[in-house]
């Protein structure tokens, strides 16, 4: 356990609040040892596994939520299972300033189909989107950095907040709650970056969000549509 302890100790002294076991295992602590200190870690609540064989420093400060708020390790969580990724509708709306949306789970989508999973008081949602429309649009362009204390995370640009929000308006508080996030934000998005990337999504979807944004008087943005 000591040997973790230290190995937890130069991870935080280096401004990183998570590991994998193959880490772990590289640093020189044995096999045999490192398995039953990691157990007894998890169920001091010292450490949190969000995914098999990765693991999260809890800092004492956030024991009682169970671990650190995900934008803080949710780049380095899908790096390790080498899935892209974007942090998207409630929360990336909140983001880019709809102050009426209080998001209670952390949404993300993904390429993927992946389970959703509780984490001490955070709930991950994941939404998937297909590979080939997802790596369209998760371009740079479209794409913003949620900064962190200890980082930084993808999230969805306006404009495929927007277009995520419609597409998935059942998991964004509904179509009251996606006209209310047109409303706040919907006069941010680029007209052109909101017609590059309508492209990729279902015809539905950029009907939906047209008519939202023109109900707001979002007028350049609707026209774009």
């Amino acid at each position: 356990m000591a040997a973790l302890d230290t190995f937890i100790d130069d991870r935080l002294a280096a401004g990183r609040g998570w590991f994998s076991r193959d880490e772990a295992v590289a640093s020189g602590i044995a096999l045999s040892t490192l398995s039953p200190a990691l157990t007894r870690a998890v169920a001091k609540g010292k450490l949190a596994s969000p995914r098999h064989g990765f693991y999260l420093i809890v800092r004492p400060e956030h024991r009682a939520a169970g671990a650190a708020d995900p934008a803080e390790w949710i780049d380095p969580l899908m790096k390790h299972q080498g899935i892209d990724y974007r942090v998207s509708l409630l929360r990336a709306a909140a983001f880019h300033g709809a102050s009426h949306q209080a998001s209670m789970v952390f949404q993300l989508v993904v390429p993927k189909q992946l389970r959703d999973f509780d984490l001490g008081r955070h709930r991950l949602q994941f939404l998937y989107q297909g590979p080939d429309a997802f790596s369209q649009v998760n371009q740079s362009s479209l794409v913003d950095q949620m900064k962190s204390d200890t980082g930084f995370a993808t999230v969805a640009g306006v404009e495929l907040t927007l277009l995520d929000c419609v597409r998935c308006f059942h998991k964004a508080a509904g179509i009251s709650g996606v006209a209310q996030i047109v409303k706040d934000i919907g006069a941010k998005a680029s007209p052109r970056l909101l017609q590059k990337a309508a492209g990729a999504y279902e015809n539905s979807a950029v009907r939906r969000l047209g008519y939202l944004l023109d109900l707001a008087g979002h007028a350049r943005q609707a026209d774009a549509l």
